[in-house]
């Protein structure tokens, strides 16, 4: 599937990628755990868990809001290095002559879903956001240019990854559901979502 800048590649990852990527970002969590950034101005907590691994972290609270962090908001140490298969891939398909400063974990439960969103925290918009795909599946959701034009729903899976570059960069986007029990991968279930994003300009 390829439409205006927004691919999904399905399968990309092999199930022995996919384990390598999962023991990687368990690494990450033990390194920097979990925790549930709050949204601007209400304080409410975001029902996916998240971490991140790289030189920048993505966070959100009441009364800051949205932005990149160096630093874990709660240990208060640097974010662990990315997994060294996330670069590769990077490497591979984004177009882009610099490496990912971001790279976002989301941990999703069988409650957990994200709104229609857009990523544009960013100074760089030419850069892609690159997505991986592990776990149980999800249906997610891709709409246009604004909040309430037409969307489309799609499943993935796990070992999907997903390009959102091009015209399709500054789309809105989101997460309805979490099928879960699709995937034996983890073994407490749900589905990690990992993002890379360049978030400087070069």
């Amino acid at each position: 599937m390829d439409v205006g800048g927004f691919r999904i590649l399905p399968g990309y990852l092999s199930r022995l990628e996919q384990e390598t990527m999962r023991d990687a970002i368990e690494a990450v969590v033990a390194a920097a755990p979990l925790f549930h950034a709050r949204m601007p101005k209400s304080g409410k907590p975001m029902s996916v868990a998240m971490t991140n691994a790289g030189p920048l972290g993505w966070y959100t609270d009441k009364d800051r809001g949205y932005r990149y962090e160096r630093k874990h908001p709660e240990t208060g140490k640097p974010w662990p290095p990315m997994p060294a298969l996330a670069l590769k891939i990077w490497d591979a398909l984004a177009g882009y002559p610099a490496p990912p400063e971001a790279c976002l974990v989301n941990y999703y439960d069988a409650s957990a879903r994200m709104g229609l969103h857009r990523d544009v925290d960013e100074e760089d918009f030419s850069a892609p956001v690159i997505s991986f795909s592990l776990g149980d599946s999800a249906l997610f959701r891709m709409g246009g240019l604004a909040r309430k034009g037409p969307t489309k729903s799609v499943t993935l899976h796990s070992g999907d990854v997903v390009i959102i570059g091009g015209a399709a960069r500054l789309c809105f986007h989101g997460v309805d559901r979490i099928l879960l029990g699709s995937s034996t991968l983890l073994p407490q279930g749900g589905r990690y979502n990992l993002t890379l994003r360049r978030v400087r300009r070069l």
